[in-house]
């Protein structure tokens, strides 16, 4: 049974982080700028949009970075 731990923990921290990131994604509509900053690609011509949130992207792979990296030096110590 001892062998079953680290998989117990890998699947709560698994749907721990799911369960997060889906609260994120219910709560993005609601935050403004997201995906309307400077440097995102708007193309329209007719009835079709191209949308390509380029710099939200960027913005939000840094923060997502510093947030692992932090959690990551805590779980290290």
């Amino acid at each position: 049974m001892e062998n079953f731990q680290g998989i117990a923990r890998l699947l709560i921290i698994a749907g721990l982080a799911i369960a997060f990131f889906g609260g994120i994604l219910l709560l993005a509509g609601k935050v403004p700028y997201v995906g309307k900053l400077p440097g995102d690609i708007v193309i329209k011509k007719g009835d079709i949009t191209f949308f390509f949130p380029i710099v939200t992207f960027l913005l939000l792979s840094l923060i997502l970075t510093i947030i692992i990296n932090i959690v990551l030096r805590i779980i290290n110590k």
